[in-house]
């Protein structure tokens, strides 16, 4: 794998948790902000915003919570330390998102054929999601966190996980020869998934 030489990883961002009252936007975005281009501080509650799409738009310090963003164009959107909780992310391509100062958090998301190849995405949680047949190909996960996580035909190949949690992490299947996993924590129960291309028999 020709990858740049890994880099002490920052450290994890605390997710936003102020948001001003004017800034507190529930079930339906006002028309005066669906044109609007930049939004910091913003909390987005029960919103859908499929027919609306958020291309080229800023997110600052932001949450969306219980949201249906699915299938929604991520191209040169930029998530800069944004939370989603309860959120519909089907198929969403994350790796067309800007690259300056990216940084998400996700809850109980369904997060299912996401993208995130190539991002660069250290310490990232990932908490009670499912995250069916996503694509980390080339990301680096360096100390991210996959708590309770459905990982079922998920691909990583020449993926970072330096440091990675994965000991909750359900139905993972990953190439030890294939990913970088110094460091990174399994359980017992997830060694079946990194053996299976050896045909061991375990237990």
């Amino acid at each position: 794998m020709n990858r740049p030489a890994a880099r002490k990883a920052p450290k994890p961002l605390r997710k936003p948790d102020y948001f001003p009252p004017e800034n507190m936007v529930s079930r339906v975005l006002p028309p005066d902000l669906i044109g609007q281009r930049e939004f910091e501080q913003y909390h987005f509650s029960g919103i859908d915003f499929s027919p609306i799409g958020l291309s080229g738009r800023l997110f600052s310090e932001c949450r969306f919570e219980n949201c249906n963003l699915a299938g929604v164009s991520l191209a040169n959107v930029s998530l800069q330390n944004v939370a989603f909780a309860g959120c519909k992310l089907l198929g969403l391509q994350f790796n067309a998102c800007r690259d300056m100062l990216f940084g998400v958090h996700f809850e109980a998301c369904q997060l299912d054929y996401a993208s995130f190849w190539g991002r660069v995405m250290p310490n990232t949680r990932f908490v009670g999601c499912s995250l069916l047949e996503a694509n980390f190909t080339r990301a680096d996960l360096t100390g991210a966190v996959f708590d309770e996580c459905q990982l079922r035909r998920a691909v990583f190949s020449e993926t970072r996980l330096h440091g990675a949690d994965l000991r909750t992490a359900l139905e993972v299947e990953l190439d030890p020869e294939q990913n970088e996993l110094r460091q990174a924590r399994f359980s017992l129960e997830g060694l079946p998934g990194l053996l299976m291309k050896y045909g061991l028999v375990i237990g």
